[in-house]
């Protein structure tokens, strides 16, 4: 049985939040999916309003705090990616932006990732396709077709009405597709690996003959050629 892991990272700032209850959702219907296909799924929630200040101290330093490092190793590491922010003015909210920011640059070339967002008008759903999926398509990864926004018209008693519900089963079997086809994760990059051997870091092919100081392996001039030798 394949094992995945799915990082569900929540931006919504309130509790109880209409944002992680949507986060929530999507998560549970991509893992029944993946286990109905015969993978084992772990989920890891990243509820960001935890981590407000390390991402501030990180953009002001340049290095995350240990807990958001946890994080940060969580969300790259991860087979697939469900990110859902609340929209204010019109777009994703500060701390959803800030944490991306912070990510290592091409940490998510290739993963793939579920966007949604929640707001107070059906009108915001927009702002998914203008700001949040361009968002992550700089950053290279690849985006599923169905972006889920809910208004608050479409939850029902705390769950999704069959409109929101028909919306979160479609893109959770779009986001186990794209999990499906790719090779388990192997964890999040080494910053500090090395990418070339020693030899390429000197600028020399592993196969370049290796000569003694001073000799040449260019074949002897002809006799004609050698200093002091008439012309012929």
């Amino acid at each position: 049985m394949t094992r995945r892991t799915l990082a569900v990272v929540s931006a919504g700032l309130s509790q109880p939040s209409s944002t992680r209850l949507l986060a929530d959702q999507l998560a549970a219907a991509t893992r029944d999916e993946l286990v109905r296909r015969g993978a084992e799924v772990e989920l890891r929630v990243v509820d960001l309003r935890e981590y407000a200040h390390d991402v501030t101290n990180n953009l002001l330093t340049g290095f995350p705090p240990a807990a958001l490092r946890a994080v940060l190793d969580t969300v790259t590491g991860a087979d697939g990616i469900i990110a859902v922010t609340p929209i204010f003015n019109a777009s994703y909210n500060g701390l959803f932006k800030s944490f991306f920011d912070v990510l290592e640059a091409e940490s998510l070339v290739d993963r793939p990732v579920l966007i949604g967002a929640t707001g107070g008008t059906a009108r915001h759903s927009l702002a998914l396709e203008h700001a949040v999926r361009p968002m992550f398509s700089h950053l290279r990864a690849v985006v599923v077709p169905t972006a889920v926004f809910a208004a608050p018209e479409d939850w029902s008693g705390g769950n999704a009405d069959g409109a929101l519900r028909g919306r979160i089963r479609r893109a959770a079997g779009e986001l186990a597709d794209q999990v499906e086809r790719r090779l388990p994760a192997a964890g999040p990059a080494d910053p500090f690996a090395l990418t070339t051997d020693f030899l390429q870091m000197l600028g020399r092919a592993d196969d370049a003959p290796v000569t003694s100081p001073g000799r040449t392996d260019a074949p002897p001039a002809p006799d004609s050629a050698r200093a002091g030798s008439p012309p012929g």
